[in-house]
């Protein structure tokens, strides 16, 4: 695969792997764009398998790297960690005019946008699966042919679409107290009313459920794990988990809920359930 051009922003070592925090100008989303990569020692000597992580509301290419403790086991495992920003930004990006954090910068809810302002740079679900894979398997040893998709709450929403919507590139999926229906979630109403219009048919390719109700022959078939904490103050209104376990039942895909007491929607959720998650891909990936 064609690698495009990268900027060092850092490169410390960390669990005898290389974490790193890199730039590129983005032709998709007509700006630049940061991620971070976590090489585990394994990609000194030959290609490892990759998961991607997609990051929630407010969250940056950081936030998982330095919250989520996942480079130990990841170290172990031999998995290369890839985590994009959630949004475009720079100068001229459109942001939300009251400055609320679910909507613009921070909030790019992995979809094409065409509406404007937002269509002129929010094309984060392209970005995704087009030139994010570009920028890593070009300029990283990682096994293209061995990716996973993981993300959590947007970056749920993200994972669960983009993953089921594109099992070509995407061999495993899973996601943390994911937003599992913007059709009926206040925050996905919001953000894809202004990203998409008011026509709801055009939102569908990016809810969750809808995805995985009409799942089509030859998509993912392992089973998806989510882990969802009960004290998460999303849960009833925003996360909705049950719908997609209805969608998922309808279609025949296979998913387990895991349903955690005293747990929340932060990253001390996180950092007890990675773990889980990175051997469950390792499992599905051959790592």
């Amino acid at each position: 695969m064609p690698g495009m051009k990268i900027e060092t922003i850092s490169r410390t070592r960390c669990f005898g792997g290389t974490m790193g925090f890199y730039s590129h100008q983005s032709q998709v989303n007509n700006c630049m764009m940061r991620f971070s990569v976590f090489a585990p020692p394994a990609a000194e000597h030959g290609l490892v398998p990759v998961l991607t992580f997609l990051s929630g509301l407010t969250c940056t290419e950081e936030n998982f790297m330095v919250k989520s403790g996942a480079q130990l086991v990841a170290a172990e495992l031999g998995i290369m960690l890839v985590s994009p920003d959630t949004s475009p930004r720079g100068d001229g990006v459109a942001d939300d005019p009251d400055g609320a954090y679910d909507f613009g910068l921070a909030a790019g809810f992995y979809l094409n946008a065409t509406q404007p302002p937002w269509s002129q740079h929010y094309q984060m679900y392209d970005y995704v699966t087009t030139e994010l894979q570009q920028v890593v398997f070009g300029n990283f040893p990682g096994d293209a042919e061995r990716h996973g998709l993981t993300g959590h709450s947007m970056g749920g929403h993200g994972a669960l679409t983009i993953g089921l919507r594109n099992p070509d590139i995407f061999n495993s999926v899973s996601a943390f107290a994911p937003i599992c229906t913007t059709l009926h979630s206040p925050w996905g109403q919001k953000a894809l009313t202004h990203y998409l219009g008011e026509d709801r048919s055009a939102w569908l390719p990016y809810d969750a459920c809808d995805v995985a109700r009409n799942v089509v022959d030859g998509a993912l078939r392992s089973k998806i794990l989510i882990d969802q904490g009960l004290d998460d103050t999303w849960l009833a209104e925003q996360l909705k988990p049950e719908l997609f376990e209805a969608a998922c039942a309808e279609s025949g895909l296979p998913v387990e809920v895991r349903r955690h007491a005293g747990y929340d929607h932060g990253y001390y959720f996180i950092s007890t359930f990675i773990e889980d998650h990175l051997r469950y891909h390792a499992d599905l990936l051959g790592a």
